[in-house]
């Protein structure tokens, strides 16, 4: 892999040392740094790091000094996101066909309306639904148990929504790997 960024970097690096020797040439001659950015079109900060060099340098080391680190109490956002967990199974009594709008609180996209005889829509709703619902009401009325189980294996979804479904629910996990 370093070899792959330093056979980037350092064609990029030349072109860079290139471009500041011309601009610094330029200024030597007369030109003003509001003239050469107004011709070149690069930015203020552009040139007067061109033109210093020391000034890009501290810039550089100012960025990798600041660099954001997460709290050490951070957690990732799914881990974080009150997922909804059916209580059971069978109470999943939710439309098998025709078209669905889902409401704005489950799907905001502007593309609510699924078309349940289309298996692509069809997993869409789903996934949208178990990632979005705030309810177990929610999951309920929208999700059927049977659509479910059959596209359990073949739903992309959060890894923590997945397991906390699995947790609750093992035969799902079971139909997961009986379709690999």
């Amino acid at each position: 892999m370093q070899a792959v960024v330093s056979r980037y970097e350092a064609p990029r690096a030349a072109a860079l040392t290139e471009r500041d020797e011309q601009l610094r040439a330029f200024h030597a001659a007369g030109w003003r740094p509001a003239d050469l950015q107004r011709v070149t079109g690069y930015s203020r900060e552009t040139i007067r790091q061109a033109l210093r060099p020391g000034v890009r340098r501290a810039a550089n080391i100012s960025r990798r000094r600041t660099s954001p680190r997460p709290t050490a109490d951070y957690r990732p956002y799914g881990d974080r996101k009150p997922y909804v967990v059916a209580e059971t199974l069978a109470a999943l009594h939710g439309p098998t066909d025709g078209t669905v709008t889902l409401p704005h609180h489950l799907d905001w996209s502007g593309h609510a309306e699924y078309d349940l005889n289309r298996t692509t829509r069809l997993a869409s709703m789903h996934k949208v639904i178990l990632t979005e619902a705030s309810t177990v009401e929610d999951l309920n009325t929208r999700l059927d148990v049977d659509l479910l189980r059959r596209l359990w294996p073949s739903l992309w979804l959060p890894p923590q929504l997945r397991q906390r479904w699995e947790d609750a629910f093992p035969e799902l996990a079971t139909t997961r790997s009986d379709a690999a």
